[in-house]
């Protein structure tokens, strides 16, 4: 299994970066063999389907990086560093860390509704080989991507892209009129520019999609990472409500999946004009 795969556009001509972290599906039978729980409950961390919803970015301009390894195994929106003793025998601890404390660090321990992935502990060993393996060759492509977009655009823009389920936002709807369909975060604007966030949020609202903002999820460690909007590169997650298009309990499209994913290709299109800028001319050899 390869680490991620890669979508380029036939030409560059936009600064805008797609990323999909938690999409990835395929389970390798080492690491099913270590769990009790089935197919389902294992997936139920899995951003299922994300990278089809965003699959039309290199038909305008921008590239698309979709994980392979799913969340479950190795998860790529945490630092390679937040490793959990409780699930990897050896590891250390360093200060509190609430990712780490609810199980869910680079190795996580638990899916969704706190279900132990593990009966026991995984080694060290293994843990830093799936870091090695599959962590590191991501965040090595993705920081190209966004140097490359850069270097061409005078900018780059990442997003983040992810899904959120139903149960995640109905505590924060409970004192609106409604429920957001999607949640964008900047890290309460320390990875992105403001202006640059309303002009995404305007891309889904344009779309009819109700928007909010860094409530319940205000950006993780790619976002963290990667948003330094000082250096004119930003970062904004998008969670977007999984029963929009997918039965979260069986994990599979619904009935609405081929239109919700029409109307998620409008608003990549929307996304990619962001980035339109004319291109930094590249020194002479």
């Amino acid at each position: 299994m390869s680490a991620y795969r890669l979508f380029r556009p036939e030409w560059p001509s936009t600064s805008v970066v797609f990323s999909s972290p938690h999409s990835g599906r395929e389970y390798p039978w080492s690491f099913l063999r270590q769990t009790s729980l089935d197919e389902r409950a294992i997936r139920s961390s899995e951003d299922a389907f994300v990278d089809l919803l965003f699959a039309d970015a290199p038909t305008h301009g921008a590239p698309l990086i979709a994980a392979n390894a799913p969340r479950a195994f190795v998860d790529l929106n945490r630092s390679a560093e937040e490793l959990d003793p409780a699930v990897v025998e050896g590891a250390r601890l360093a200060g509190h860390n609430p990712r780490i404390s609810s199980g869910l660090g680079v190795i996580p321990r638990v899916v969704a509704n706190g279900r132990a992935i593990y009966r026991g502990k995984i080694g060290l060993r293994e843990a830093e080989a799936r870091i090695a393996t599959y962590w590191r060759p991501y965040h090595a492509e993705l920081q190209g991507l966004l140097g490359r977009a850069q270097a061409h655009f005078g900018e780059a823009i990442l997003i983040d892209c992810h899904s959120m389920p139903r149960e995640a936002i109905e505590s924060i709807a409970a004192g609106a009129r409604q429920r957001p369909d999607v949640v964008l975060g900047d890290r309460f604007g320390a990875s992105a520019e403001a202006e640059l966030v309303d002009r995404v949020e305007a891309a889904f609202s344009a779309a009819g999609l109700r928007v909010g903002r860094n409530a319940p999820f205000a950006g993780a460690y790619i976002t963290q990472r990667y948003g330094r909007p000082t250096r004119r590169q930003h970062a904004i997650q998008v969670e977007i409500d999984r029963s929009l298009y997918m039965d979260e309990a069986e994990v599979r499209p619904n009935r609405g999946f081929d239109d919700f994913r029409r109307l998620m290709g409008s608003v990549v299109a929307d996304l990619a004009e962001i980035g339109r800028a004319k291109e930094v001319p590249l020194a002479a050899e």
